[in-house]
Order: structure tokens, then C-alpha cells, then sequence
């Protein structure tokens, strides 16, 4: 497999993850009746799928170890905190103002993630 070509693919999958669920974190609480629709809840699965398969594969091909490459270890444990917080946010038993927190929090986590993937540094933007 080409590398680039499988990037490119993660890439997208990071984008359209994201967008989803930015756009069903706000609509959940905003009250939005589509963002607890079966195509809302379903297809962030088709897509984090998308994004796993081809994480994997990255790693595959580049012959990344996680436990011996810390950053990428970074990255794994980021998104472990994001599914947790992301799970809470879209709770629809939690308070409105812990979802929104969670959410927000999410939100980060995320840039974190991304960031980690750009600097190939487990502090990501945050190193000094």
C-alpha cells in the first residue's frame, strides 16, 4: 500500500470525525432531534472505522512500535480520554452543563491529538 495514499485517506477521516461530531456535540445540546437520529449515531462508526484502519495501517507500513515510539503512545492515550469525554458529552442522562463541559473538553483533546500527529512529540504544541 502507498503510504501517501493511506495519509491522505486518515487525513480525511480525521476531518469528517471531527466535523461530526462537532456538529452532533452542538446540535445534542442544542436540543436538535437529527442528532439523535439513527444516521447521526450510526455513521460516526462508518467514519472512526475509516480512521482506525487506516491509523493502523500508517503505523503497518511505517513500522511503528506504540510502546517504543512516545508520541504515538501520546496519541493512542489522547484518543482513549477523547471517546470518554465524547461519550459523556453526547449522554443524553447527563446534565446539560456537564455534556457542554465534556464537549468542550473533548474539543481539545482532539487538537491535542492533531497536534501530537503534526510534531511527532508527545507534548505536541504544548512542548517548549
Amino acid at each position: 500500500m502507498d503510504y501517501l495514499a493511506v495519509k491522505v485517506v486518515h487525513q480525511a477521516a480525521v476531518a469528517l470525525s471531527l466535523a461530526g461530531f462537532f456538529a452532533r456535540g452542538a446540535g445534542t445540546l442544542a436540543g436538535a432531534t437529527w442528532a439523535r437520529g439513527r444516521i447521526a449515531r450510526s455513521l460516526p462508526h462508518v467514519v472512526d472505522t475509516v480512521l482506525l484502519i487506516s491509523a493502523v495501517t500508517l503505523a503497518w507500513i511505517a513500522r511503528l512500535n506504540p510502546l517504543a515510539t512516545p508520541w504515538l503512545t501520546a496519541k493512542i492515550v489522547g484518543l482513549l480520554v477523547y471517546i470518554a469525554l465524547g461519550m459523556a458529552a453526547l449522554h443524553p442522562g447527563l446534565p446539560r452543563r456537564t455534556r457542554a463541559t465534556a464537549w468542550a473538553a473533548a474539543l481539545l483533546v482532539f487538537a491535542y491529538i492533531v497536534s501530537v500527529a503534526i510534531t511527532k512529540n508527545a507534548a505536541g504544541l504544548l512542548r517548549s
